[in-house]
């Protein structure tokens, strides 16, 4: 279930960890420096301006968006009469499932592989119900789902192509309606977990076992479906949101160890626990697709949570980026897997967008997994090689960077619980200016900033 991603040379020393606030999509405002994150080139990767897009196995779309700017999309801003911050009491406990209210869907997502669903496309658009029915009249498309999105601030169309044209195509013939806003392959994302004792990682960043909690703090996790009867989930789980209701849950392993080693309690102990955990369930079989992903994303900041984890990789997505980007503006901590692809694989996404905190894993002596993706997109270290965890089957030995990006979840509800004041922007800079130096000195492609150090972070200066 890998998706491989850009290898990347660039790296830097600095120990500033501010990030370029620039729309790297937006060729004529963005400059390769603003935007190395997204590849070492202006508005992306630097083979996507030949028109490559990076998928598995190096399939190349031959059909990129169009050079055009799409129009702007306006950022949501929170209501001050519910600000993000931790210590906030969360709903009954109890878990229960819901799924998206205000979805009208067609035909549902369904099991899918490949890079993306071969017959649909993903569009934003400026208008109502109407002119979304005109649009699939006048490309001869079928509008399989639609809503409105929070973080894109528009309604996002999933049009299904019927006749068997080309995706490439099909975007390219769409870019010619004023009315599209942005236009997207409907991309696929997998989550990362490598094949597979106490938990190691405590003592490995520096975190009291005894003393850790992130009680109240509300950390959303997309990810498969869990088993909510888990003895390490007991209370745990605040709500539980189903992103794909027409989709059988088969698999649970996945996400029930997330949110443990986030926030498990018992023999299983996560690393905050009294977090509550807000969980959308968006993957099954290990693949999950852009409109689902989205709809989770929009269900998490409409929970006014403080954490979003997110460990799954995929290609570079516009609709993706905008989201992560809002999400950030609106308060939230976004930590992402930066993937399992191997030295040589391309970036990874989520992880690569700016604002977003990319996370590799290391062994109980502090090595890096060798199937870690590299790159200068990488934020920081944390322990995600053979820890134990519980699964749907009751506990496993887990690996991945996914693993490792719910131990950084974790820790930063510690530092929320602490400090609830604490902003975003603080809590990345603090995390880059206190993590134990791998590798070589200062910040490199493979193991970022270094290994996360929370006792450091807990005193670090604002």
């Amino acid at each position: 279930m890998a998706i491989v991603t850009v290898p990347a040379s660039a790296q830097t020393n600095a120990t500033n960890p501010d990030r370029a606030k620039i729309d790297c999509s937006d060729e004529a405002n963005a400059t390769a420096a603003d935007c190395v994150k997204d590849g070492g080139a202006k508005g992306g990767s630097g083979a996507a301006e030949a028109g490559a897009v990076f998928l598995p196995a190096l399939i190349v779309d031959l059909f990129p968006n169009p050079a055009a700017p799409p129009a702007p999309v306006p950022t949501p801003r929170p209501e001050p009469a519910a600000p993000v911050a931790g210590n906030q009491a969360g709903p009954p406990s109890g878990g229960a499932i819901v799924s998206p209210t205000d979805l009208i869907a067609v035909q549902p997502p369904r099991a899918v592989t490949g890079e993306f669903v071969p017959d649909e496309v993903l569009v934003t658009v400026d208008g109502d119900a109407g002119a979304v029915q005109q649009i699939a009249a006048s490309f001869g498309l079928e509008v399989r789902s639609q809503r409105q999105s929070r973080l894109l601030g528009t309604i996002v169309v999933r049009f299904g192509i019927p006749d068997g044209r080309p995706v490439g195509v099909v975007l390219a013939q769409l870019a010619a309606d004023g009315r599209t806003q942005r236009r997207e392959p409907n991309h696929i994302y997998s989550l990362q977990q490598a094949a597979g004792i106490v938990n190691y990682a405590f003592d490995r960043i520096a975190l009291d076992a005894k003393q850790a909690s992130g009680e109240n703090v509300r950390v959303a996790v997309i990810d498969t479906g869990i088993d909510d009867t888990n003895p390490a989930l007991a209370g745990v789980i605040a709500v539980q949101f189903d992103a794909m209701p027409g989709v059988p849950i088969e698999k649970r392993d996945h996400g029930t160890s997330v949110d443990g080693l986030i926030a498990g309690v018992g023999a299983l102990e996560g690393m905050a626990p009294g977090a509550r955990i807000y969980h959308a369930r968006a993957f099954e079989g290990g693949k999950s697709t852009m409109d689902v992903i989205l709809s989770a994303l929009d269900w998490a900041a409409d929970q006014n949570v403080s954490i979003i984890n997110m460990s799954f990789v995929g290609p570079k997505n516009d609709l993706l980026g905008t989201a992560c980007r809002n999400a950030r503006a609106l308060g939230m901590v976004l930590v992402a897997a930066a993937g399992n692809n191997g030295p040589k694989a391309p970036y990874g996404y989520p992880a690569a967008f700016d604002g977003v905190i990319a996370v590799t894993a290391t062994d109980a002596k502090d090595g890096l997994m060798p199937q870690a993706n590299r790159g200068a997109y990488v934020f920081i270290s944390a322990p995600g090689v053979k820890m134990v965890a519980p699964s749907g089957a009751g506990s496993d030995v887990v690996t991945g960077t996914s693993f490792a990006a719910a131990i950084v979840s974790g820790a930063i509800a510690n530092l929320i619980h602490a400090a609830p004041e604490r902003s975003a922007d603080d809590i990345e800079k603090a995390l880059a200016a206190t993590a134990r130096d791998l590798g070589p000195k200062g910040r490199d492609n493979d193991f970022g900033y270094g290994l996360l150090d929370i006792k450091a972070a807990q005193t670090a200066k604002e």
